[in-house]
């Protein structure tokens, strides 16, 4: 990981352009324009300071070419089926590195086996952006109520929100949008990938 990927992969993140980054870092907008091309890799040590305060980690281990792992923590479980009540269970951490870092933020543990198909099993661990909107046809953690959550692809039609399983002995759920409201059925993330142990 460089110099570039970290601006970049904030940048994603924040939703910041270059003049934005550029003010908050106390340099110029050709300063950040060279850095995310890949033409200027090194920083000052005041600059990287500021990096390392805006993207909310050291960065100067990444740069020497280190190493780094990072620890987001496992908040609890997400049913792969329905009907799993919400609980604020705290079960450990699991590492990621630098990049995985800025891009999520918590894993959840999967219950059931309604995701098999994309992979998603039983005691797998969940990689979760934290947002309330996806692109269409993508897995997400999504709160139905106010006490259950389940993992699944969410696709939106213009009569009709589905929560769609990929096992084929699950059924698909389907709201009208005056359900998605009243109820209401909330996206509260976007799973980016999944962890699977075996053994």
């Amino acid at each position: 990981m460089d110099l570039r990927i970290i601006l970049q992969t904030y940048k994603d993140k924040s939703g910041y352009n270059n003049e934005m980054l550029a003010e908050r870092l106390g340099v110029t907008k050709s300063a950040v324009s060279k850095w995310l091309s890949g033409q200027v890799k090194k920083v000052k040590p005041e600059t990287m300071d500021k990096i390392s305060e805006l993207v909310g980690y050291d960065i100067a281990p990444i740069l020497k070419g280190h190493v780094v792992s990072f620890k987001k923590p496992i908040l609890g479980y997400v049913k792969a089926g329905y009907d799993l009540f919400r609980e604020q269970q705290y079960l450990g951490y699991e590492e990621v590195n630098a990049s995985e870092n800025l891009q999520g933020d918590y894993f959840l543990q999967v219950v059931g086996d309604s995701m098999i198909g994309d992979g998603i099993m039983e005691g797998s661990l969940a990689y979760v952006k934290q947002c309330s909107q996806v692109a269409n046809n993508s897995i997400a953690v999504v709160a139905i109520g106010d006490d259950e959550v389940t993992i699944k692809r969410v696709i939106q039609r213009p009569e009709v929100f589905i929560l769609e399983a990929s096992n084929p002995n699950v059924k698909a759920r389907y709201f009208t949008y005056e359900e998605v409201e009243s109820l209401p059925v909330r996206i509260i993330g976007k799973v980016l990938y999944v962890k699977t142990s075996f053994g």
